[in-house]
């Protein structure tokens, strides 16, 4: 069973420097106890919804996925300096419908991660890119987007709203590796069911 995760930096595994982050330990995870089920960490940092849509096919089509899960959004929330927002929620929407249309070719297994919340004294602005800023308002509204779509579509969607809090935070955006090993752990346990043998 060939599992493929799409995302941004946390996915990639961003600040998580004992483990490599929440989708690495979900690989080793399943090293150890299922011999039949490989994970692919497809995250690149940086990325939003219309970036992982652009090589979403690409990727997929050449690990024959069994089951897709994505964690994309937060950087769609971001806000510039002037509080104009990166990526349009109408815009947001689309690019979400589009990459559920195009992983039904592959599988019906389709998860979406919820967003994490951040620590604004931090990400307002973020020190590395004084431009942007990361709010938790504007990424509770992406996130209650993506968790209504998943309600329309029928989706799993895996809820991280209250899963990393601050100390769990490397930068105020990363999660650290608690952090990480709570969405490791939250993931892995919306996963598991779907991959029992129906009865």
């Amino acid at each position: 069973m060939n599992i493929l995760i799409f995302g941004d930096s946390i996915a990639w595994g961003a600040s998580d420097i004992e483990s490599g982050g929440w989708v690495e330990r979900l690989k080793v995870h399943f090293f150890q106890n299922e011999e039949d089920i490989d994970v692919y960490n497809l995250g690149v940092s940086g990325e939003k919804s219309g970036d992982v849509l652009k090589r979403f096919e690409s990727e997929a089509i050449v690990r024959d996925p069994d089951m897709i899960i994505f964690a994309v959004g937060i950087n769609d929330s971001c806000l510039s300096e002037k509080g104009v927002r990166i990526v349009e929620t109408a815009a947001f929407r689309e690019n979400i419908v589009a990459l559920t249309e195009q992983a039904r070719k592959f599988t019906k297994n389709i998860i979406f991660v919820g967003l994490i919340r951040v620590n604004e004294s931090q990400t307002c602005p973020i020190p590395w890119k004084p431009e942007k800023y990361y709010t938790n308002k504007s990424i509770e509204q992406y996130d209650d987007l993506l968790q209504s779509l998943c309600r329309e579509e029928r989706l799993l969607y895996v809820n991280m709203r209250d899963i990393v809090g601050h100390q769990d935070l490397d930068d105020g955006l990363h999660p650290n590796a608690f952090g990480h090993k709570k969405m490791f752990e939250r993931v892995l346990e919306d996963v598991l069911p779907l991959l029992e043998p129906p009865v």
